[in-house]
């Protein structure tokens, strides 16, 4: 079931929302750190993660999905948002080179159709980055955040779907240990969950982060050798074959049978 883009606003407004945004976007950033003349692209719901990129990024588009809804980002100056069919997006061939999925893939009814789609407009060496909830956190099973929604996948579900449509992961990452409830000394003490779940690689984070890059070539598994067959005559047919010596064996009967009949008279 698709999430709705006012249910996404109304969470990255919230603090429980803040801190995901603030602890998820670092990471993108420390992979992102040099955008400069890039072409940007979020599918989902992007623009809490992309602010930073603005005035970096020679252009940053926010693409959402139809049964998502849109919403006017960003809030001041040309429109940078649009709403689009996510297996049919409106862009040519290899023409952005980096691209965030968030609130796209989990809940999405074709995520190889979406991967295959990302595969087509990402340029030779570009990236993408996928942040999909974790299947053994517990954001996935509190539905009180968008995380909590959709299809999560565990670190081996959602390689083995990269490598299916040709994207090669280089890059894994957690975030989001700290638990999916707005107390306010949880959300203080986030930075320390956090620090501590990554540096320890904890099991439990709330979202997977892969960041993957485009395969040119599929690769080509290796073949078997096969045995050698030499040509063969093709045999008579054994219906013929069976016939010719019936009628030879009558033949020398009959002739036999003659001699002895002809023999001289005592």
């Amino acid at each position: 079931m698709a999430l709705d883009v006012a249910d996404l606003r109304t969470f990255y407004g919230s603090p429980l929302g803040q801190v995901a945004r603030r602890f998820i976007g670092r990471i993108v950033q420390s992979r992102w750190d040099n955008c400069a003349g890039l072409s940007l692209m979020g599918l989902g719901y992007a623009p809490p993660y992309f602010m930073p990129f603005r005035d970096k990024a020679m252009r940053v588009l926010a693409f959402m999905p139809a049964e998502q809804g849109v919403v006017n980002w960003p809030f001041s100056g040309a429109t940078a948002s649009a709403l689009v069919d996510s297996t049919m997006l409106p862009l040519p061939d290899a023409c952005i080179d980096r691209i965030l999925l968030v609130h796209a893939l989990e809940v999405s009814d074709h995520p190889r159709d979406m991967l295959e789609e990302i595969w087509r407009v990402l340029t030779p060496g570009g990236r993408v980055i996928v942040v999909v909830p974790n299947r053994g956190g517990v954001w996935a099973r509190v539905d009180r955040t968008p995380f909590g929604h959709g299809l999560p996948y565990s670190r081996s579900q959602l390689r083995d779907l990269l490598r299916e449509t040709e994207f090669l992961p280089v890059h894994w990452a957690e975030a989001l240990y700290v638990p999916p409830f707005a107390r306010p000394y949880l959300l203080r003490t986030g930075a320390a969950f956090e620090r501590i779940g990554s540096r320890l690689a904890l099991p439990g984070s709330g979202v997977h982060l892969v960041e993957a890059t485009k395969q040119l070539y599929r690769p080509i598994a290796v073949r078997r050798s096969l045995r050698r067959v030499l040509p063969q005559l093709a045999p008579a047919p054994v219906a013929n074959r069976t016939l010719d010596q019936a009628e030879a064996g009558f033949s020398c009967s009959s002739a036999a049978s003659d001699t002895e009949s002809s023999g001289p008279s005592r």
